[in-house]
């Protein structure tokens, strides 16, 4: 391998065709007003700023799953924090809306009326579908999506967790139509989640030069690496599934893949894995989560660690889908039943 520093100052990046020039590592929202209260939030969000990042990422119902919680928590700490720090003009924001409440066009214009309160803000940088709604015509949808953007309460518009045919019939319809089309996208895409994304949704990323931000980059924490056979695992909301990702061999091949290339660059396995999906075609910034300032680093780092050709092809080999069928169905049950199906 070539000799060069392990990090590099990572210069902000282009988001596809937006005009929107983001960090290489987006930090996701869903932990805040969950795992991280608010002072914990603020500490992790002022960590992130001052090391360069600019890509907050939350969305309408986080977090709603946790006890005592409705949903907006994440929004309004975020919120507060932009106003206590001034740091609106200096942040790309992105919320999603469509988890619970549909995308009728009725739907759409409330929620985002709701996330602009409370992020206590007069437009949204990048909003996502949260999910798809096959009960909606695209042609609604995405009709409803170019009024914002025209009212000035959108600036550009992203898509999570939609099939490609959808996805095709709302950029044609887009263009068709002279409105604002879907300028990234954000799947379920990591190390040990690559099928779908890769097989299906990929062919019109690339017909289209999406941006694309994925979700769960780490596997429910798993590609951290602190899941191992030999050692007792911790617990938290995420446990299960990372859990599940270890039975498996072929999460057993990617750890050993993860450590020996950590190993040899000096850095954690989070970093390896976050600089994978950083090295895929069309992705921009890799997504991912800390609860407390002190995990940034390793997922910050990303963004400045170049993974070598090979190291590339070790992590292709090692984390290649399965082709047994005993495999394949323990991959479908986490996806089912870890925390993979908690809302991204």
């Amino acid at each position: 391998m070539t000799d060069r520093p392990l990090t590099a100052p990572a210069a902000h990046v282009p988001l596809g065709g937006s005009g929107l020039w983001v960090h290489p590592f987006a930090l996701g929202g869903n932990v805040f007003g969950w795992t991280a209260d608010e002072k914990q939030s603020f500490a992790v969000l002022d960590a992130y700023a001052e090391a360069g990042g600019n890509f907050l990422d939350t969305a309408d119902v986080y977090s709603a799953w946790a006890p005592g919680n409705t949903g907006g928590e994440s929004e309004r700490i975020i919120g507060r924090w932009l106003a206590a720090r001034g740091a609106r003009d200096r942040t790309v924001l992105a919320t999603k809306a469509g988890w619970d409440s549909g995308l009728s066009a009725r739907a759409i214009r409330e929620c985002v009326e709701a996330s602009l309160r409370r992020l206590g803000t007069d437009r949204i940088d990048l909003f996502y579908t949260h999910r798809d709604d096959p009960s909606v015509p695209v042609e609604e949808i995405v009709t409803s999506l170019d009024a914002l953007v025209r009212a000035g309460k959108v600036r550009y518009l992203a898509a999570s967790n939609i099939g490609p045919e959808r996805l095709a019939a709302s950029l044609a319809y887009s263009e068709r139509e002279g409105l604002a089309r879907y300028v990234a996208l954000q799947p379920h895409y990591n190390l040990m989640e690559r099928a779908e994304y890769e097989q299906r949704l990929a062919p019109e990323i690339a017909r289209h030069a999406l941006a694309v931000v994925p979700y769960y980059g780490l596997a429910s924490g798993f590609l951290s690496g602190k899941y191992r056979p030999d050692r007792l695992t911790p617990d938290g909301p995420r446990a299960d599934a990372a859990r599940a990702y270890l039975a498996l061999p072929r999460g057993r091949r990617v750890l050993a893949a993860l450590d020996r290339i950590a190993g040899e660059r000096g850095v954690e396995a989070a970093t390896v894995a976050l600089s994978w999906l950083s090295a895929r075609p069309h992705v921009v910034a890799p997504l991912a989560s800390a609860r407390r300032a002190a995990q940034l680093p390793a997922l910050m780092a990303c963004a400045g660690l170049a993974l070598e050709t090979e190291e590339l092809a070790l992590l292709d080999e090692a984390s290649s889908p399965a082709a047994n069928a005993e495999e394949a169905h323990c991959a479908s049950s986490v996806r089912r039943g870890g925390a993979a199906s908690r809302t991204p």
